[in-house]
């Protein structure tokens, strides 16, 4: 099952007295603020709910599943 924004937007307005719109938007800034907190390389500790930390992962070979063709990937950062 997929859990989008706007699923959560419409349970908090079927919980609370919110509007749609103003639901939506607390819902954006949630994530919002949980993305600009991870890019200052912050963890996120969410209770009874999990972990969000950002991971240094290095380059490495790898293929391209349609073409079979190698490749390497970059450096790059992940959330985990």
């Amino acid at each position: 099952m997929s859990l989008t924004k706007q699923d959560i937007a419409n349970t908090l307005v079927k919980k609370t007295e919110l509007t749609q719109t103003q639901a939506l938007a607390l819902t954006n800034q949630f994530f919002d603020q949980i993305i600009e907190t991870l890019k200052t390389g912050e963890e996120i500790k969410l209770s009874s709910f999990g972990n969000f930390v950002v991971r240094e992962k290095t380059a490495r070979p790898g293929r391209n599943p349609k073409t079979g063709e190698a490749v390497m990937s970059s450096d790059r950062k992940v959330v985990t």
